[in-house]
């Protein structure tokens, strides 16, 4: 009965075996993401009640949002979970590149420098800080931006980064990325962040170090801020949002710097008392209790992903053996048309739009068309089942999300009913 159910889905007998004799040998690895996510989930959940979560939280506010009892508490819980003296959560935060930029234009000041010790952040980022120039950025500002790449198996440049902040006393802030964005690069463990973070703070202790902790939230049972880290910064349409939250950022970690970011959301004087939550606490609370599991949901789709493209003949990072500390599988084509085609697959998998076929385009903020599938009930939501990567060498796709294991494993299917259509891989 489940190939029949597969089979009206458009996956052949052939795809589908081919996916089943890779699962065989997943089983006790989901296992252990099983045993994750319900150590994660009980920390929620105490988080909920010690913060004492109540009905009246869920109401909201419009207008100022003064006294909002629902966003103090709600906050009150983000801090219990990442164990931080603050945080701010808010829809007013758009998605993860403005909780970033809020992060960084909130705690550096004309004169300051900001540091990356692990290469280039996110592509987004680049106008933000000024590397690729746009209006507003940090260097706008007078702000100056250093990095220090990686060295060629991944590893931190110790050596480079000690010289580089020895050698700088205007050094503010670093920025550590623990996801690999649109780079084939290892993703950071929270250990081997915790390691970089006590480096630097052996050198500089005064130096705040802020962690984008983007798609890795609930994949270990313990955050970047748990190991030294001064602030995390996400947004609510990926991991912590559950799938439900319909927009929002966060950013958990000492009080001046949380307070330094709500003074620059809403305005000097007004900080955190502002901000009406209107209809939207309810998501926010549920999407982030559901969270833990939603995540297991994707990391599992991830492996699956790795496992199945490995046995293909692809490069893939992580490798379908790795341990994982982010939900995002690379798989590199050498070409776009297995790009492209993967792509098509995801969306032919959505619960919404599944009859669109996605295309490259300039998406704003990349410097290369990007190609995007996502039939997400939150539109851009990257928990949801999706796939994107930007059309340029060495032609990587980048696959995350899946609400639900099953949703994921379809999608998966999917991309290689799609790639075997077209005749781009050949199952053997």
């Amino acid at each position: 009965m489940e190939s029949k159910i597969y089979e009206e889905l458009g996956i052949s007998k052939e795809v589908f075996e081919f996916g089943q004799k890779i699962l065989d040998c997943l089983k006790d690895r989901f296992e252990k993401i099983d045993e994750t996510a319900e150590y994660n989930q009980l920390k929620v959940l105490k988080a909920m009640q010690e913060n004492k979560v109540s009905e009246a939280c869920l109401l909201g506010t419009t207008g100022y949002g003064y006294n909002d009892l629902g966003r103090e508490t709600l906050e009150k819980v983000y801090a219990s979970v990442f164990h931080t003296e603050d945080a701010l959560v808010r829809p007013q935060i758009t998605c993860g590149t403005h909780a970033l930029a809020l992060a960084l234009m909130s705690n550096l000041r004309p004169g300051d420098v900001l540091f990356s010790p692990a290469g280039k952040p996110y592509d987004t980022l680049e106008e933000v800080i000024g590397i690729r120039q746009s209006k507003g950025s940090l260097k706008e500002y007078g702000i100056d931006y250093v990095q220090t790449d990686l060295l060629p198996d991944g590893s931190f440049d110790y050596d480079r980064i000690k010289e580089v902040l020895l050698s700088n006393d205007k050094i503010k802030l670093v920025t550590i990325q623990r996801s690999k964005g649109y780079q084939t690069r290892p993703t950071f463990s929270v250990e081997r962040i915790g390691e970089l973070i006590r480096f630097v703070k052996d050198i500089k202790p005064e130096i705040i170090c802020m962690v984008d902790n983007c798609y890795g939230e609930f994949v270990q049972r313990i955050e970047p801020t748990d190991l030294g880290a001064d602030m995390v910064v996400g947004s609510l349409i990926k991991n912590p949002g559950g799938g439900l939250a319909p927009i929002g950022g966060y950013i958990a970690g000492k009080k001046e710097c949380v307070e330094n970011a709500a003074y620059r959301l809403t305005s000097p004087g007004l900080g955190k008392e502002v901000g009406a939550s209107l209809g939207i606490l309810p998501a926010f609370y549920q999407g982030f209790f559901l969270a833990p599991t939603v995540t297991a949901s994707a990391l599992k789709g991830a492996i699956f992903a790795a496992n199945i493209y490995e046995k293909l003949g692809f490069s893939v990072i992580p490798n379908g053996s790795e341990e994982r500390f982010d939900i995002i599988q690379a798989v590199t084509f050498g070409k776009p048309e297995g790009v492209i085609a993967f792509c098509e697959g995801v969306q032919a998998a959505a619960p919404v739009d599944s009859f669109v076929t996605p295309e490259p385009w300039d998406m704003p903020g990349y410097d290369a068309q990007v190609i995007m599938a996502a039939g997400a009930f939150v539109s851009g939501s990257s928990i949801e089942l999706s796939a994107d990567g930007p059309i340029k060498e060495p032609y990587s796709v980048f696959f995350q999300g899946g609400l639900t294991w099953p949703h994921a494993k379809l999608g998966i299917l999917k991309t290689i009913q799609r790639l075997v259509d077209k005749g781009i891989v050949v199952l053997q």
